[in-house]
This record gives C-alpha cells, structure tokens and sequence, in this order.
C-alpha cells in the first residue's frame, strides 16, 4: 500500500526544501510545531522513504544528459549496473524517444569523456547514446518547492537559511570526503552524527563540519518521493530556441511553478527542461502555454519519465521512495 502524504507531512518537507539543515526548534517556531514532533514527523518520512536530505556539489562539476537504447530485454541489467556508478548521479526511463536518461555529473571533462567513451559502451546491454552537455544548469531539482507554506512561513525560513551561510567561502578541511559520504546520506546530520560514525574526536569534527559548511563545496536540498508529492507526472522536452531569445525564454520557463530543471545543453536542441505534473492533462496545458508565450520555443521532442530508479545518488523503489541506499556521487569528491 502507497503511504499519503497528509498536510503537516508537505508542510514539514515544503520547509526543509527552503531551509534544509534548520534546527527543529526554529522549524517549530514556523511551523506552529514543536521541536520533538517535528523530529518524530521526519523520522517516519525518512524511515518510509518518502523524503529526505541530501547533499549535492555546489562548486563547477560537468554535467551531461546521456540518453541510452538498450537491446532488447536487456534495460533491468543496465539499471542496476549504472545505479551502482556513483558518475550516474540519475537514472531514468523513459515512456519514448530513449531507453534511459542519466544526469552525469563529473569533476572535469576529462572525466565525463571518459564515463562517455570508455565505461558507458562497456555496459553490456548498451546499444546506443546521445550525449548533450550542460553548457549552463539554469534551475535544478534542489529549486522546486511545494506549495504548502504561506509567504510570511517562507519569508522566515529564507531568513533561517541565509543565517546559516558564510559571506565568504573558505578551504573545506582536509580529509573531508568521510564527513561528505556521510551527509550524502542523511544531509541533517549533526556534528555528533558524523562523529560516531566516522569514530573521529567530537570536538574535532565540529570544526571540521564548520569548515566544510563554510567552504561552500556543498549545497543540500530536501527530496520527496514523487508519486506521494501530488506532482507524479515528470516529463522532459528537448527544445531549440533561437541564439537571440535563449535568455528571455529562460527567464520565461523559470515561471512555471512546475519547473525542476532547465538547462543550455550541446547538440542540435539547445535546451533541455523537466517538469512534474499533477495529471498528464496538464502536460498539454503547459505546451499550449509556450506556444502561445514563446512562440519561438521549437519543442522537438517529450518523453514522460515512466520510472526514476536513481535521484541525485540515491537508489528508488518501484514506488519512487527511498530504499536507503545511496550511492555518493564522484563530483562530491573534494
């Protein structure tokens, strides 16, 4: 059986998209909660998969869209073994147009050329590729919001988050990559948390995560398991849009509350964007909107996401939760 999400659940998850790593008391102050439900009230999310908190790279990383074919029957093999690649940070598939989209995140190019060329043909089961590079991520999943807080609750929560970030960034510690592994996994944990599990000294690792934090290598965002979220649609268009209009339509596409990423990619469509739905319906709704506001925008191709077996290093269920898996992506490598 599906869990729901009721409306204290989206409350909770709405908050901790804006302020990820806010305390529980001051969560509580927003919220109109206290601190011990709040932490109970995540807990059971986190336990039944249905949200969570990860980190992600916030320094220059490459990033590249690979649609794959895979040969026939061959698309379960090729899932499990590219949701082991900590390069493939996304994995999904597709209703047409490819097998498989992955997100490849990697330091250098070098890197991904190498993922691209050398290991991807490697897989067996691999038919064919397409490669598009990122040539500028515009929005990205860590920026879609549910709509279950007012503005005065979101207005207070920015605050809290900008409060927690540095002017200045300084150098991450050295060493780093045990605390990094594990706020991948659980992007609350505390000082305390990573102490116990990485067995350093508690004074040490409180320094070390203030560092870390301060350096701004990291960003972290709140997941939600996409069915239970009351957006279960995801479709993705690849699009051309003249030289001229690309920043105006940009800017356009940003509106749409829908929106979980835009991107400037390489190839013969010049953008890529993803957005979750609430019904397939609305899926026409929003290509009658760009028409019609950006008819300049030339949609080549859409393709609903049938099922995401990987987000962003953590492994999915059929049901688009969290199994508690994570695979921490290579670009998080200090």
């Amino acid at each position: 059986m599906i869990a729901v999400l009721e409306e204290e659940d989206l409350a909770l998850i709405n908050a901790l998209q804006v302020a990820p790593r806010i305390s529980w008391a001051e969560a509580a102050r927003v919220l109109g909660s206290t601190a011990g439900t709040l932490a109970a009230r995540w807990q059971r999310l986190r336990e039944e998969g249905l949200a969570w908190v990860t980190a992600h790279p916030a320094r220059d990383v490459v990033v590249a869209f690979v649609e794959v074919d895979c040969a026939p029957g061959a698309r379960p093999a090729v899932v499990r073994t590219l949701c082991q690649d900590p390069r493939a940070v996304t994995v999904e598939e597709s209703a047409r147009g490819r097998d498989l989209l992955l997100t490849v995140m990697a330091p250098d190019l070098s890197a991904l050329t190498a993922f691209v060329l050398d290991d991807l043909p490697q897989v067996q089961g691999v038919q064919r590729y397409r490669t598009h590079l990122a040539k500028e991520v515009h929005r990205q999943g860590g920026d879609w919001r549910l709509d279950s807080l007012d503005r005065q609750q979101l207005a207070a929560l920015e605050s809290a988050g900008r409060r927690s970030r540095t002017a200045t960034a300084v150098t991450p510690p050295a060493d780093a990559w045990p605390l990094i592994e594990a706020l991948a996994t659980d992007g609350r944990r505390t000082a305390a948390d990573l102490a116990r599990i990485t067995g350093r000294n508690p004074a040490t690792v409180r320094r070390q995560l203030a560092r870390l934090l301060a350096s701004q290598v990291l960003t972290f965002r709140c997941e939600v398991a996409q069915v239970q979220s009351r957006w279960p649609i995801s479709c993705t268009w690849l699009a051309r849009v003249p030289a001229p209009e690309h920043e105006r339509t940009v800017t356009a596409l940003a509106t749409l509350p829908e929106l979980r990423l835009c991107a400037s990619t390489t190839g013969d469509t010049n953008t890529m964007f993803t957005v979750w739905t609430r019904s397939l319906t609305e899926l026409l709704h929003i290509e009658r909107l760009l028409g019609n506001r950006l008819p300049w925008l030339n949609l080549v191709e859409s393709a609903v996401t049938l099922r995401t077996a990987k987000r962003l290093g953590w492994l999915l269920d059929t049901d688009g939760r969290s199994t508690g898996e994570v695979v921490a992506p290579t670009a998080l490598h200090p």
